[in-house]
């Protein structure tokens, strides 16, 4: 498994994590947790937001018999969720304090290695919120922190407070904006990238989508790019990128993991199946030609993909403007 130390700080983990967002089922999620730590996969990522804070609970009680120690565990808050209710983002110190209070308690264990705020509240100075960060971190009670999507000059404000250990935000083959200047500010300033969503919500892994047949609860019914005037050019990538998969003997999420892996980052993916965890942890020793690679960048070259990562309200949360 190939390791990538975040940043300038001392929190080496490997380039492929498991991401918890699904990850609720008592039942079967010991098993999986277990299986991929045995495979180096040991960083597991998740949110107070998850389920309503389900996830936290169903991953430390995965981890609770003597196996904590063996993984590297991350967790985001900063996103409110109410019923009946568009989701509204806190940075708070006061809200922070707490909500890392109940993920302790969910994750039952004694720190958090990586925290991170999920968005960037642009009613509270960004230096208030990763200071009450940092008073975590002197507590004992986090190890590292972070932000989720942040503009460069909020990482440069942030980072001036406290060293950032890793910025988390979407970015796959299909998805490039953080190579808009995004990338470049985290390598100015030491601070590690951790890819989520690596394999465009499955459709970058070969999966076939039908927006309509989904539970409604599922994040792509409400996903501008599988809306129907987007959906159909976008699998048309998808299947150029398969073929391009299987004429290197290569499944398309190997590909795909492959492609961030060489980009020196690590990627997140939801593996609730044996097979997923075998085929994404095989993709971490693949290294790519060349030529290979010229390909998959003409083929989603940017402007590429159909439709905006979020739909409007959604993506006014993100912090896409400081300079």
């Amino acid at each position: 498994m190939r390791e990538v130390t975040l940043g300038g700080s001392a929190l080496v983990v490997p380039a492929l994590g498991v991401g918890c967002m699904r990850l609720t089922d008592v039942r079967t999620a010991a098993d999986i947790v277990l299986r991929a730590i045995d495979r180096g996969i040991t960083l597991f990522d998740t949110a107070d937001y998850y389920g309503q804070g389900a996830s936290e609970t169903t991953l430390g009680l995965s981890l609770s018999r003597g196996h904590r120690d063996r993984a590297t565990l991350v967790t985001k808050t900063g996103i409110v969720h109410r019923t009946g209710a568009p989701p509204t983002v806190t940075g708070r110190p006061a809200d922070i304090r707490a909500a890392c209070e109940g993920s302790l308690r969910r994750l039952m264990t004694d720190r958090i290695d990586l925290y991170l705020l999920a968005r960037v509240d642009r009613t509270v100075p960004i230096e208030e919120s990763v200071g009450a960060m940092v008073e975590l971190v002197t507590e004992g009670k986090v190890r590292h922190i972070g932000l989720c999507e942040a503009a460069p000059g909020t990482l440069r404000r942030a980072a001036a407070v406290h060293g950032l250990a890793a910025l988390q935000s979407e970015y796959a083959l299909w998805e490039r904006h953080v190579e808009n200047g995004i990338l470049d500010a985290c390598t100015e300033l030491g601070i590690g990238f951790i890819a989520c969503r690596p394999l465009g919500l499955g459709l970058l892994a070969g999966a076939t989508v039908d927006p309509a047949s989904l539970p409604h609860e599922d994040w792509r019914r409400r996903d501008p790019r599988f809306e129907p005037a987007h959906l159909a050019h976008n699998a048309g990538l998808a299947l150029q990128l398969r073929r391009l998969a299987t004429a290197h003997h290569m499944t398309a999420a190997q590909l795909s993991l492959a492609w961030l892996a060489d980009k020196g980052v690590v990627a997140l993916a939801g593996m609730r199946q044996e097979k997923h965890l075998t085929e994404n942890a095989a993709a971490m020793s693949m290294r790519l030609p060349q030529e290979l690679r010229a390909q998959l960048d003409s083929l989603f070259r940017p402007g590429s993909t159909g439709g905006a990562r979020y739909a409007p309200l959604l993506l006014d949360l993100i912090d896409q403007h400081s300079s």
